[in-house]
């Protein structure tokens, strides 16, 4: 997959371009709704014989649409999101800058830059993605933009249990911890990575090594707590508990949350080493013991817990 960088007015040339088909939206999460999409376009592309492409855009519109919103966590970060889409097989991904100048084009403008003038020959969105100044462009009046130069196609709300699916709502279970849930949704483990750096080390001193990660700053942690997870690292696949939190035993009055986690049945230095960690089930939250020994035997029992649960599953 190629990733092409695009901030308005772009420089390509139109008669260098591919013909394409090309799937638009934020895309955050790539969850199951996002999946009807993309695929949709990727099979249109198939049968036409032409590339298939993405354009998504960064940072989030709000960031620069809502006053007060300075930064935004993705479930997808831009890297996470790059892997996904190669797993999907398109063929070409535009990450379009999302800036003031972007946010202040009429829909025909955005049209003839970004869709026309990408050699885009058909499009796909979602039946609720707008575009244009103050959203006055979408799939219910695309038509009067088109000039006749490509065809498109909506994509109705794809639904679960009546339920629509949607980022907002993925969002929403992981602030709750239900990640299990958000994961249904998503149609995949919710996963991101992080590098291992050097923490406080108690957790060997306890008989529970962990590694302390490293996050990229856009990554979106679910609510603090433990979890069951799974780790992936040199392409095995290890089980193992996470912990969101602060530490409150140790540290009373530490703020900033640290993510470590215990690989089962690993015991090598993982120092400066990349993890994936998948995360399959919020089991309890983070709480403050009396002394060490009363922390161990929990952990004793999480670890027990953890170990039935994925278990379970190979049922």
């Amino acid at each position: 997959m190629r990733t092409i960088e695009l901030t308005y007015p772009h420089t390509l040339a139109l008669e260098e371009l591919p013909e394409t088909v090309c799937a638009i939206g934020f895309f955050d999460g790539i969850h199951k709704g996002h999946q009807e999409v993309i695929k949709t376009a990727v099979k249109e592309a198939e049968t036409r014989q032409m590339d298939s492409a993405v354009i998504t855009f960064h940072p989030h519109p709000s960031v620069v649409l809502k006053k007060g919103v300075q930064h935004v966590k993705y479930i997808t970060p831009m890297k996470q999101k790059q892997e996904l889409l190669k797993r999907l097989h398109v063929d070409r991904l535009y990450i379009i800058k999302f800036n003031e100048e972007l946010s202040n084009l009429s829909p025909q403008e955005f049209i003839d830059h970004f869709i026309i003038g990408l050699n885009i020959k058909h499009l796909t969105a979602g039946f609720d993605y707008s575009f244009g100044h103050k959203g006055k462009g979408n799939m219910e009046n695309i038509k009067e933009y088109t000039r006749d130069k490509f065809s498109y196609t909506a994509i109705d709300k794809v639904t679960m249990e009546d339920d629509k699916v949607s980022s907002t709502k993925i969002r929403e279970l992981m602030k709750n911890g239900k990640v299990d849930a958000a994961n249904h949704l998503l149609g995949r483990p919710l996963t991101f990575s992080g590098i291992v750096v050097k923490g406080d080390q108690r957790g060997k001193e306890l008989g529970y090594p962990t590694a302390n990660l490293d996050l990229h700053e856009d990554v979106l942690l679910p609510k603090p707590g433990i979890y069951a997870v799974r780790v992936i690292y040199k392409n095995e696949i290890y089980e193992g508990m996470a912990n969101i939190g602060t530490n409150p035993t140790f540290t009373a009055d530490r703020e900033d949350l640290s993510t470590e986690v215990n690989i089962f049945d690993y015991n090598n230095d993982l120092y400066g080493e990349e993890l994936l960690v998948e995360w399959h089930k919020y089991i309890r939250e983070e709480e403050k013991y009396d002394n060490v020994d009363a922390l161990i035997t929990q952990m004793a029992l999480d670890e027990r817990n953890i170990r039935a649960y994925f278990h379970s599953k190979l049922q």
